[in-house]
């Protein structure tokens, strides 16, 4: 590039060529900040909160008025994401364009400020709005008290959070056991719990003289499996819940012969248990009985858990067959988005001797429920269930927001140190803002990543 100080020598040809430069390297400038500002503007971020140049103060009914069309709408915890999003427009502009100009970079000054100057204001009035947010309540009871349910509407609202006593009608409409047709929900539900019946006395209630020698080891491993499910919660050390949950898993496992039982499985059953039962019991799950319940009511409950279950091992099923290659590919989907969004995380674990299979498999295996403490797990299912088919590969994003929540730490750990912290993770005092965090960087990196042509090498 030619020195400033030659200017005066230049010849008129040359100045009006240099001059074009620079007006093309504004215009690329502009273009990109345009570019970086439309991601912004363009997606549902915390609060549904739209981060833009303004001069006057927040509005916050009219961010709470403004509904974009349903991508993922955000939680209300993660304001301080958006400074990351600030921080990635300022690498996007400095790595497509790097003029020679003082203009462009009090441009690109004046831009990030403002920016984070709005995430700073946001965050004072974003945290904590919704958990008792009436309004929304009032959305949800809108969007249920049709004829009709509207599913999308409903998986928009879900995504942030379902009001826990809404939760278990929410949950069988978004799984699709229970229809969007609310004249037709008794009659069908009605008919699938006797289904459910059926395939029991079918499959369960018989002796093991007429079972296969693999369905008596099957039978065998669910009853061990059982005692070791959620062992910090009291309530699933009762026997009549353990048996309630080995009918479930071993008359889904007969029914579904590709996987059989796979160990995991039994983590999953146990979201729906909690939730289904709370239309019958009142409280927490430490306070729970369920010698509370009659014969019918059990029964009930069992047939919503294997039906919910069925329908969210559909989307999934070669994460549990043969193998297990589903998650396999997931893993390795983890482990190249891990290397695009921090590499210097990514270099240490490969330095270190680390595979993800090592820690990653079991996430991916039990969906994070061994990994939480379990009274968030709820909320995060709100969230898994909201996705619908588009659920194993946004596991992804979640599973990379978690693992890099303790990036810094994971940077200064040796191999061992790194598999020991990694089975032991220090989630056990995190509250909801913790778990909306992860959600929050997982729908940014989502909304980021996932269209970019170079994204997840294969």
């Amino acid at each position: 590039m030619r020195n400033t100080n030659n200017n005066n020598n230049n010849s008129p040809e040359d100045q009006r060529k240099k001059e074009s430069t620079l007006t093309s390297l504004d215009s690329r400038f502009n273009q990109t900040l345009r570019n970086v500002q439309g991601l912004l503007k363009g997606r549902s971020i915390p609060g549904k909160i739209l981060l833009t140049r303004r001069s006057g103060p927040l509005d916050e009914s009219s961010v709470q008025e403004r509904t974009p069309e349903y991508e993922r709408s955000l939680s209300y915890n993660e304001a301080g994401s958006s400074d990351r999003l600030a921080k990635a427009a300022e690498e996007e502009v400095q790595s497509t364009s790097k003029p020679n100009n003082n203009t462009n970079v009090i441009k690109l000054k004046t831009s990030t400020s403002e920016i984070e100057n709005t995430s700073k204001e946001v965050q004072k009035s974003a945290m904590g709005a919704r958990a008792t947010d009436s309004a929304r309540v009032m959305k949800f009871t809108k969007a249920l008290s049709g004829t009709t349910v509207i599913l999308e509407k409903l998986r928009e609202l879900a995504w942030s959070g379902i009001p826990d006593y809404m939760r278990p009608d929410v949950w069988r409409l978004l799984l699709g056991y229970a229809p969007p047709n609310s004249d037709r929900k008794e009659g069908i539900l009605r008919r699938k719990r006797l289904e459910y019946l059926d395939c029991v006395s079918q499959y369960y209630d018989i002796p093991d003289t007429e079972r296969s020698d693999d369905e008596i080891n099957m039978l065998r491993q669910i009853a061990v499996d059982c005692p070791r499910t959620v062992p910090d919660v009291s309530f699933f050390q009762e026997p009549q819940v353990q048996k309630s949950l080995e009918r479930i898993l071993y008359t889904w496992a007969i029914r579904h012969p590709a996987s059989g039982y796979v160990q995991g499985i039994n983590d999953l059953a146990t979201p729906f248990l909690v939730v289904f039962l709370s239309e019958y019991l009142e409280g927490g799950a430490d306070n729970w009985s369920i010698s509370d319940l009659s014969l019918e009511n059990i029964s009930n409950l069992e047939a919503d858990c294997y039906w919910c279950l069925s329908k969210l091992l559909d989307g999934m099923q070669d994460h549990y067959t043969f193998a297990q290659p589903g998650i396999q590919r997931l893993v390795f989907k983890l482990k190249e988005l891990v290397r695009r969004i921090d590499e210097p995380v990514s270099r240490h674990m490969e330095e270190q001797g680390l595979e993800f299979l090592q820690f990653a498999f079991r996430w991916f295996n039990c969906l994070l429920i061994r990994e939480i403490p379990f009274h968030l797990v709820t909320r995060l299912w709100d969230t898994y269930l909201a996705e619908g088919d588009a659920l194993p590969d946004f596991l992804v994003y979640i599973f990379a927001s978690f693992l890099l929540t303790w990036s810094d730490k994971l940077q200064k750990l040796d191999f061992q140190e790194l598999v020991m912290f990694l089975q032991h993770l220090p989630t056990q005092n995190w509250t909801h803002q913790e778990l909306e965090m992860v959600l929050s960087r997982a729908f940014m990196w989502h909304s980021m990543f996932n269209n970019s042509p170079s994204h997840l090498a294969s």
